[in-house]
C-alpha cells in the first residue's frame, strides 16, 4: 500500500485548503482511513478518520466543525476539507490506512504516506 499526501501549502488564519490523500496497489475505499498531523517539537495526533464499511467519520475536538473528510472513489483518493484554519493548525499532515479495526484507534495503522507541509499564517 502506497499512499501520499498532498495539498496544504501557505494559507491565511481564517481560509481553507484541502488535502488528498491517493492510493495506490489498492483499492482505498476497502480500508478506514486516517489524518494526521504533527506540528514542530509535538507529538503526531490523529485528526480524524472515516471507518471502512459503516463510513463513521470522527473528528478530534481540535478540528471538529472545521474540517470535512470524503471519499472520492472514482480517483481513488480520500480528502481532508479544512475550514477556519488557525496557526495552531500549522503541521504536517499525513494520511494513513488500515484494512481492520476501528478508525480511531490511531496507533495502529500499519500504512502511512509522506506528509504535506500546512502553515497557517496570522
Amino acid at each position: 500500500v502506497q499512499l501520499q499526501a498532498s495539498g496544504g501549502g501557505l494559507v491565511q488564519s481564517g481560509g481553507s485548503t484541502r488535502l488528498s490523500c491517493a492510493a495506490s496497489g489498492v483499492i482505498l475505499d476497502d480500508y478506514s482511513v486516517g489524518w494526521f498531523r504533527q506540528a514542530p517539537g509535538k507529538e503526531r495526533e490523529g485528526v480524524g478518520c472515516v471507518t471502512y464499511g459503516d463510513r463513521t467519520i470522527y473528528f478530534d475536538d481540535s478540528v471538529k466543525g472545521r474540517f470535512t473528510i470524503s471519499r472520492v472513489n472514482h480517483e481513488n483518493t480520500v480528502t481532508l476539507q479544512m475550514t477556519s484554519l488557525r496557526p495552531d493548525d500549522t503541521a504536517v499532515y499525513s494520511c494513513a490506512a488500515k484494512k481492520f479495526g476501528q478508525c480511531t484507534y490511531f496507533n495502529d495503522y500499519p500504512h502511512t504516506g509522506q506528509g504535506t507541509q500546512v502553515t497557517v499564517s496570522s
